[in-house]
């Protein structure tokens, strides 16, 4: 028997270093966002400051990992072997849970999976006691369990949501008001001061939250901070303050910078310092039972785990094994920068592609809010609303999308200070707070307080937000019932129940990681349509160009795969066939929503470039309609078991496809040479390519007099024939636009160097 704890152990083991993987995917969104949105630094100096915050965290952590001994129930009430399969259920749980909202791209909360997974697993194993043992009811479960406790957490999920949301939006409003939109031009103690706020709050929460458990820290100036916490707040926002003008006026230092740079590695040192008993605490709980069970002698079913109660120190180097772990994870894991991309992405100042779909709810919140909004600006004075939206006009700079920041330093140092002083007033009152749901809604009232949810994107932001605090309580839900049920299996199967849990977990796991990897490669692939940047009709032609080529490229292979599937009747293929049109579709789609900003862009005298580029994305839509229909008429056709085309039609679909098949090829070598003249010699040949379509239209029209009998078939051929007209009706309008608009003695505008800075 002692042999399955030892094989439980090591599965707690690798359960533990899986977890820390993908317990930092989903909680690096807390102290990434800020910097990455803002890109106030590079890319890598963030990676590098948040991996020296995790590593120092990690080390400074005391050890206290009694994620288990916090009351969530009562260890002295359980055996040996109740205890491990308590510990066995929750890592199983954890890890899925967790890389399943990291798969979505969607922040959780670790805290609060961990502890409803203790709760769900311990319920279960303890009603499993009761119901064996004829002198106890379902009374005496609160012998077991806290339920205080559990209720205190829910309390908390609840309260920070709002309070973090609320004090974010003040103050960000507060800020802005005051710095507004040039904050740089304002005087430089309008900086200091800020900076003085800013750098005092993270630096106490650095002490308060990241550095009070750890070993170093002298009990003298534990004891300060906890008996004069206003004495050390007043202070160093003196000293800050005056540091902070010194270094703009001495050292032009860039503040703000600086401050998001330090708050960074605040959040990344607290995350690593108290978050890390999320992932290692529960397996190195289950060890420290396992050495006490195992010096005892008594048998596993008999041996109450009272000792459990007492605080363990972790040995220093699992924690520098952890950390190394962590820090490793932050730099190499695809799905930590997408639950960072889902945060950002929500808190942007500019338009992007929403990801999420507006909703009932979502709709009348935006509703309510206008109303409200429209009923305080009644009352404000004029004068204030005049000199508030001032305030809040943004300055226009042109740059490249992929070089904008989501938002500016402003709001990025709000972001990081107003979180942390949440966090270290919950920390010192003793408060339940999960640092994700703070971090995440503090980032989403700044970016409503500063506008960013405008008429254009609030409903498609609010519905987002609501998406994912409605995933944190799913989490909650899932947690417990998820490790009840694991629970109760692994009591009752034992070593089976273990080994099939763990061979289930891997799969499950390996299947979301080939999954996430295969759709971030679809997003990264070459044949990804761009949107325009230039500023003259020359240079839209040549951008253009290889819109076109893909377009041309990818619509040969749907309509082939269409004639193809529908030839042989493949409903897999048809599927598939489908699923690549409506890709083509949404991008066609995005590029025609970027046309505003296209337009925006262009310099005065190279404005008819927008009507070039209307007209061809105008015809790329056209071409993407017809093959849509196509691609969706065959699938339809076959997946509702209609009668087989006859071999004569599927013989002239099939020269019709070589016929353009040629056709697109010829285009397409034309639009990657980039030698336009080529086009002319395709027109030559637009005549016989319709005459083409026009002969087969007019057999079908034969066949259907003289000998088709089924009504659906001839249906399907004339829409299959008339769409291919009009694919190609919109190919040629669009290769006539090119020939025409071409100028090969013009060069193509380049961006001018303001804009390229």
């Amino acid at each position: 028997m002692e042999n399955l704890y030892v094989y439980m152990l090591a599965a707690l083991a690798f359960l533990a270093v899986a977890d820390l993987v993908v317990g930092v995917s989903n909680d690096a969104v807390n102290f990434l966002n800020s910097a990455i949105g803002s890109k106030a630094v590079s890319f890598k100096t963030i990676m590098i400051v948040a991996s020296i915050g995790v590593a120092v965290g990690a080390m400074t952590s005391s050890g206290m990992m009694e994620v288990a001994r916090k009351g969530i129930f009562n260890p002295g009430e359980f055996m040996f072997d109740e205890i491990m399969v308590i510990f066995m259920a929750v890592m199983l749980t954890d890890i899925l849970l967790l890389d399943f909202f990291n798969t979505l791209g969607l922040p959780t909360s670790t805290t609060v999976s961990i502890v409803f997974e203790l709760l769900g697993a311990s319920v279960a194993v303890a009603l499993i006691k009761i119901y064996a043992d004829d002198s106890q009811s379902i009374i005496d479960l609160a012998n077991y369990i806290n339920n205080e406790k559990a209720i205190e957490i829910i309390l908390g999920i609840l309260l920070s949501v709002v309070v973090a949301f609320t004090v974010g939006a003040i103050v960000q409003y507060v800020s802005r008001l005051l710095l507004s939109f040039k904050f740089e031009e304002k005087p430089i103690w309008y900086s200091a001061i800020f900076s003085g706020f800013a750098i005092t709050s993270i630096m106490y929460f650095i002490i308060v939250k990241g550095l009070k458990n750890a070993a170093f820290m002298p009990s003298s100036v534990k004891e300060f901070l906890s008996t004069n916490p206003l004495t050390f707040i007043a202070v160093s926002f003196i000293t800050f303050t005056l540091l902070s003008y010194l270094a703009i006026k001495v050292f032009n230092a860039k503040i703000y910078t600086l401050i998001i740079i330090v708050g960074t590695f605040a959040l990344a040192v607290a995350f690593a310092g108290n978050d890390l008993v999320n992932f290692i605490g529960v397996p190195i709980a289950a060890y420290n039972s396992f050495e006490v069970w195992s010096t005892s002698g008594i048998e596993a079913s008999k041996y109450a785990m009272v000792a459990l109660g007492e605080p363990v120190q972790t040995e220093p180097y699992l924690l520098l094994v952890a950390g190394l772990i962590m820090v490793l994870t932050l730099w190499f894991s695809s799905k930590a920068k997408s639950v960072v991309k889902t945060s950002v992405d929500l808190s942007r100042q500019d338009e992007v592609k929403e990801r999420f779909e507006p909703n009932y709810l979502s709709r009348n919140i935006v509703r309510l809010t206008i109303g409200l909004n429209d009923s305080i600006n009644h009352i404000l004075p004029e004068s204030f609303k005049n000199w508030s939206n001032i305030q809040f006009v943004k300055p226009t700079v042109i740059t490249k999308a992929q070089d904008k920041p989501a938002f500016d330093l402003v709001r990025a140092a709000v972001n990081l200070m107003v979180a942390s002083v949440l966090i270290s007033i919950a920390t010192s009152m003793k408060l339940p707070l999960s640092t994700t749901y703070v971090t995440f809604m503090v980032a989403m009232g700044t970016s409503l307080a500063d506008r960013a949810w405008g008429s254009e994107s609030a409903v498609y932001r609010v519905a987002g937000v609501l998406n994912v605090i409605g995933g944190w309580f799913f989490t909650a839900f899932s947690a417990f019932v998820a490790a009840s049920v694991m629970a109760f299996i692994l009591y009752h199967g034992q070593g089976y129940a273990l080994a099939g849990l763990l061979t289930l977990a891997i799969i499950l796991l390996a299947r979301n990681y080939l999954s996430h990897r295969k759709s971030s490669k679809i997003m990264r692939e070459e044949d990804q349509l761009e949107k325009a940047e230039s500023s003259s009709t020359q240079g839209v032609i040549h951008e253009s160009a290889a819109n076109i080529a893909n377009v041309i490229k990818r619509g040969n292979k749907i309509y082939t795969s269409a004639i193809n599937g529908l030839a042989v009747q493949d409903l897999k293929l048809l599927k598939k066939n489908r699923k690549q049109i409506d890709k083509l579709s949404t991008e066609i789609d995005d590029l025609k929503d970027n046309i505003f900003y296209f337009i925006r862009n262009l310099e005065e005298p190279s404005v008819s470039a927008s009507n070039f580029y209307i007209n061809i994305l105008g015809y790329l839509q056209d071409m993407t309609q017809s093959l849509e229909y196509i691609s969706k008429a065959s699938h339809k056709h076959i997946n509702n078991n209609h009668k087989k085309l006859k071999f004569s039609q599927v013989k002239e679909l099939k020269d019709l496809d070589e016929s353009l098949e040629t056709l697109f090829s010829t285009t397409q070598t034309a639009f990657e040479s980039r030698s336009f003249e080529m086009i002319g010699s395709v027109l030559a040949d637009k005549a016989k390519i319709f005459e083409l379509v026009r002969e087969k239209i007019q057999k079908q029209v034969e066949r259907t007099r003289n000998e088709e009998s089924s009504p659906k078939n001839t249906t399907l051929y004339f829409s299959l024939l008339l769409e291919t007209k009009d694919l190609l009706t919109a190919m040629m309008n669009l290769l006539e636009e090119y020939f025409h608009s071409h100028d090969s003695s013009i060069a193509p505008a380049q961006p001018s160097s303001e804009q390229e800075e």
